[in-house]
């Protein structure tokens, strides 16, 4: 019984699971088709103006929140203007999908992008640093 309990609760999970990833990846067919990425970039990290807010890791209820509420008009500030349209041609499945896309768009940190073009700098001159040796020889 407890064996039939654990595969029940095996391809339960696996079934979440999946749905979640087809969630995420039809989020991330809708954000390019809605034009999202037109304001708040490719991946949602980074947006074409400073005050876009930047949407990559963003929790997606919260997201989904503030673009049902811009889509009711529950929130109106001066960004939301631009994003009306948008929303109102938009289900609020679609909406979610979106923001499930975009809550795993986490963009990597600033000092494992530096770490990353430090090992890349060394490499280069390790490898131009042979080279000479190999000339000289």
């Amino acid at each position: 019984m407890r064996t039939m309990i654990a595969l029940a609760s095996m391809v339960l999970f696996g079934c979440v699971g999946l749905a979640q990833a087809n969630d995420v990846e039809e989020g991330a067919k809708l954000y390019t088709e809605k034009l999202c990425l037109t304001c708040h970039g490719e991946h949602g990290n980074k947006p074409i103006m400073p005050i876009y807010p930047k949407l990559g890791g963003q929790n997606a209820d919260y997201a989904v929140a503030q673009m049902k509420d811009i889509k009711t008009g529950a929130r109106n500030n001066g960004l939301s203007a631009t994003m009306k349209a948008i929303v109102a041609a938009t289900t609020d499945e679609e909406l979610t999908k979106i923001a499930k896309y975009l809550e795993v768009q986490v963009e990597a940190p600033a000092a494992d992008t530096a770490a990353a073009a430090a090992t890349d700098a060394a490499a280069t001159d390790a490898t131009a640093t042979d080279a000479a040796a190999t000339a000289t020889q």
